[in-house]
């Protein structure tokens, strides 16, 4: 999965969010209860891996993602994306104001290592 430049150098603080429904529309947060912020090293190591998610095909389920990440800039105060995740269709969707269109929307294989391991962390940060 591509991650944009922007994220990988200027992303201090991600907050992990357990999603209970649709955002009221395109590009608004996608509502929840956060269940963690991570900083420094966990910051670093989630981008890395999201990074090693292989691609896939799309998988129609009518995406209903249920965990988004949110990554925060260093003064805490811009977010500079949002990306939800569908493990049943492979598919994220990102969006911030460094997330470039051809960005915004990817697929990944739910089934590899990576993408198993994000899961495992967003599920051990949402107990």
């Amino acid at each position: 999965m591509q991650l944009p430049a922007e994220v990988l150098a200027d992303t201090a603080l991600i907050e992990v969010v357990r999603i209970s429904a649709r955002p009221q529309k395109d590009g608004d947060p996608w509502p929840g209860g956060t269940v963690a912020h991570w900083i420094g090293g966990e910051v670093t190591d989630t981008l890395a891996l999201i990074g090693t998610l292989p691609g896939s095909g799309q998988h129609r389920c009518g995406f209903s993602p249920g965990w988004s990440i949110r990554g925060y800039a260093k003064s805490l105060e811009i977010v500079l994306f949002e990306a939800a995740f569908c493990f049943s269709c492979h598919e994220v969707h990102m969006h911030g104001p460094a997330v470039p269109p051809d960005l915004a929307r990817q697929f990944f294989d739910v089934d590899a290592p990576p993408s198993q391991e994000l899961l495992a962390r967003f599920r051990a940060a949402g107990t």
